[in-house]
């Protein structure tokens, strides 16, 4: 199953380098990762993505709790969240494909970036599988690039990850 595990560590030289040698140490794969500063310069939110078993994410969020960085924790997916992702797509256009390219873009609520005699670049967000239907709706053979953010989250109500 896969899960977003939400982290607050310390916003400090290594700390990355100290959650990802944990994940390399025992053999674990991180699907996706963001980290940004919060609205405490000292801390960083680290959003990773991952998949196992209930016992294999269990054993990661005990191991990542023992590190010095991490001050606190949480999986999103044991509670309610909302989840996002980020994605922009270069499209290859013509005179022939450019308003399906653009109708396309407005029916997924996406946003067109940039625009050049013969590409547009789109920007999409929301949850991974609206995103997979953009890719999918779109030719495969005008796809030029695709970036893609990995899923954010954050808990509904009044929890959440803070001190």
């Amino acid at each position: 199953m896969r899960h977003i595990i939400s982290i607050l560590i310390e916003n400090e030289s290594g700390a990355l380098s100290r959650v990802a040698g944990l994940f390399s140490a025992r053999g674990y794969n991180i699907e996706s990762l963001a980290v940004a500063v919060t609205e405490d310069p000292s801390l960083s939110r680290m959003t990773l993505v991952t998949s196992g078993s209930d016992d294999v994410i269990e054993q990661i969020t005990k191991q990542l709790n023992k590190l010095i960085d991490v001050v606190k924790l949480i999986d999103l997916a044991e509670s309610e969240h909302i989840e996002r992702e980020l994605m922009m797509v270069k499209i290859k256009t013509n005179d022939h494909n450019r308003s399906e390219v653009r109708s396309l873009a407005d029916i997924f609520r996406g946003k067109i970036l940039d625009v050049t005699p013969t590409t547009y670049v789109v920007e999409v967000t929301g949850p991974s599988d609206k995103l997979d239907a953009f890719v999918a709706a779109v030719e495969p053979e005008a796809i030029i690039e695709v970036v893609r953010s990995g899923p954010t989250g954050i808990s509904r109500g009044e929890k959440g990850l803070h001190l």
